[in-house]
């Protein structure tokens, strides 16, 4: 195959990693199996052009995106509904939609599966057209991230520190939302103070990614916790994957969704796959089965098909 290798070396763990040699074994690995590879180290304000020049190359086959959850995101929507397969380096703190698809978590773990790797198809979701491949908060999460993003921290460690002071804050002093959610026939109206809606249902007894990331259906996630201890509980067992478990969360399974905002604020964040955005009063959330082709080591597809 051929590949393109986009790297943003300011992204999670490739920030502290030596880029020129971890170039190179990238490069050794692939060609000694018959692979050939272009690669390119660039920042991360670099990274959508680059990304966006890579899909473009005729003679590519594979494009290598690594870096962080929003690196990821920016190559599957590139991505979506192409020819052109996604190949992910786990760069980042969490690295969920590549555990999701079984992707080793070292960085030469992730090269040698690559090397013998195997092209399959799996879902995608969007927000009123916004493409993503992992998850869509309001309320809570999407507070979190807008503290986390005031604070400082200059590795992976230090953001998942920030993470959490950043949820304790969140924790200390809830928010509720006014929301109506459309789930087929059924409307459901309430105050939250959290909505997760994810590309197919978490797994359960790990953190939150999906078992199976070509299920064609979104996870549905609301939060009727309220009071501090509620959400402590809460927040807990979304770590540990116990989300059945908890009272204080309703999940929902279906191919669509419509999410309506009538809380008088004007403002409105969302966060997507790591990501803060404005959010509009009313967001369609769908699941596209199929809509991205990811390269996975081989034995994940030998163990789906069976």
């Amino acid at each position: 195959m051929r590949f393109a290798a986009v790297l943003n070396q300011d992204g999670g763990t490739l920030r502290t990693t030596d880029m020129a040699a971890f170039a190179e074994r990238l490069r050794q690995t692939l060609e000694a199996v018959g692979h050939s590879v272009q690669i390119d180290i660039v920042t991360r304000r670099e990274v959508a052009a680059a990304l966006e020049k890579a899909v473009a190359k005729r003679n590519v086959d594979v494009v290598i995106a690594g870096g962080g959850d929003g690196t990821v995101s920016t190559a599957a929507s590139l991505l979506m509904n192409k020819k052109k397969a996604l190949a992910i380096l786990p760069g980042g703190t969490m690295n969920l939609f590549a555990r999701g698809l079984g992707i080793p978590q070292t960085l030469d773990g992730a090269l040698t599966s690559f090397a013998e790797g195997e092209v399959t198809a799996v879902d995608m979701a969007s927000a009123n057209g916004r493409p993503f491949v992992h998850q869509f908060s309001i309320g809570m999460h999407a507070r979190m991230v807008q503290l986390r993003e005031k604070m400082d921290f200059g590795s992976r460690l230090g953001k998942m520190q920030a993470s959490v002071r950043a949820a304790w804050a969140t924790i200390k002093n809830p928010r509720t939302l006014k929301v109506s959610l459309t789930i087929g026939k059924t409307e459901i109206i309430t105050r939250a103070t959290g909505i997760s809606i994810s590309n197919n249902l978490f797994g359960e007894g790990h953190l939150p990614y999906a078992d199976d990331p070509a299920g064609g259906l979104l996870g549905i996630y609301v939060s009727v916790a309220r009071r501090r201890r509620d959400l402590v509980k809460l927040f807990l067992a979304m770590l540990r994957g116990r989300w059945r478990d908890s009272q204080h969360v309703e999940i929902h399974q279906a191919d669509k969704a419509i999410l309506k905002i009538h809380s008088p604020t004007k403002k409105f964040s969302a966060v997507m796959d790591g990501e803060l955005f404005g959010l509009e009063r009313e967001t369609v959330i769908e699941i596209h089965p199929g809509a991205l082709k990811v390269l996975v080591p081989a034995r994940n597809v030998q163990t789906k098909a069976a």
